[in-house]
C-alpha cells in the first residue's frame, strides 16, 4: 500500500510540475527573445557599429594602396571602397572605384574580396583567409563580390543588396578587402583552392574598411556627375 502511496504522490507531482511547465515555457522564450536582443545590443555598443550620422546611416570607407610585397614591376593600384548601410538591418550598398590597371587589360576581370583581418603589416599577406563567419564554401562568404570588369585601366561599380553587414557580431569594420590578380572560378574549378579562394591569384591591393562619415560618399556621387562618369553616376543612383 505504502508503493502505492508513494507512486500516486510521484505521479501528482509530475502532473504539477508538467503543468507549470507549460505555463513557464512562454515566460521563458520572452526571457530568451530579450536577451538575445540586449546581446545584439551589446555587440553594435562594444563594435560601435550606430550609424555616425543623423540621418540613421552607417558609412565606411577603405583607401585601397598597393601591396608592399609586389615587385617594383608590377601594376600598382589604387582608390576608394566606400560602403553604405541603413540603421539597423538595412542591405549594404558599395561604390568601388579603383585605378592603375594596365590599359591593354581591358575587358579583363579581377576578383575582389572582404578577407579576415584588418592586418596589413605584411602587404595584404597578412589580411588572412576570406571573411568567413557562417564556415560556409566560397563563392558563399558574405565579402565574396565576384569578379569586376576593366576598363581604360579603371573599376567603376556600384553594388548593392550585399550579404556583408557594417552591424553586429558579423560586422566587417575592421577587416580588410583585398583586389587579386585574377579573376574568381565562382568555386567552380574543382579543388579545395576553389571553395576557399576562388583561385583569384597574387594579392595586388589592399585596406582596411573604417567607420566613416557620409562626407567620402556624397563626395563621390557629387564628383560622378562629371561627363566623365556621367554614367557610373547614374548606376549609383538608381541603387
Amino acid at each position: 500500500m505504502n508503493h502505492l502511496f508513494y507512486m500516486a504522490e510521484v505521479f501528482t507531482i509530475c502532473a504539477v510540475l508538467s503543468a507549470r511547465s507549460e505555463i513557464v515555457k512562454p515566460v521563458e522564450e520572452e526571457l530568451l527573445a530579450d536577451t538575445n536582443k540586449k546581446v545584439n545590443e551589446l555587440w553594435l555598443n562594444f563594435l560601435n557599429m550606430k550609424p555616425v550620422d543623423n540621418d540613421g546611416i552607417a558609412y565606411a570607407t577603405c583607401s585601397v594602396s598597393p601591396s608592399s610585397k609586389l615587385e617594383s614591376s608590377e601594376i600598382k593600384v589604387m582608390g576608394l571602397v566606400l560602403f553604405k548601410q541603413v540603421f539597423p538591418s538595412g542591405r549594404l550598398e558599395a561604390i568601388f572605384d579603383l585605378e592603375g590597371f594596365p590599359t591593354d587589360a581591358n575587358q579583363s576581370t579581377r576578383a575582389i574580396h572582404i578577407h579576415k583581418y584588418g592586418d596589413l603589416t605584411d602587404g595584404c599577406d597578412s589580411a588572412g583567409g576570406h571573411y568567413n563567419p557562417n564556415s560556409v564554401d566560397h563563392p558563399h562568404h558574405p565579402g565574396d563580390f565576384g569578379n569586376f570588369r576593366v576598363r581604360d585601366g579603371k573599376i567603376q561599380k556600384f553594388l548593392a543588396n550585399l550579404d556583408a553587414t557594417l552591424f553586429g557580431p558579423s560586422s566587417v569594420i575592421g577587416r580588410s578587402i583585398v583586389v587579386h590578380k585574377q579573376a574568381d572560378d565562382l568555386g567552380k574549378g574543382n579543388n579545395q583552392a576553389s571553395l576557399e579562394n576562388g583561385n583569384a591569384g597574387k594579392r595586388l591591393a589592399c585596406c582596411i574598411i573604417g567607420s566613416s562619415s557620409k562626407n567620402n560618399w556624397e563626395k563621390y556621387i557629387q564628383d560622378s556627375a562629371a561627363p566623365r562618369s556621367l554614367r557610373f553616376s547614374r548606376r549609383v543612383k538608381k541603387g
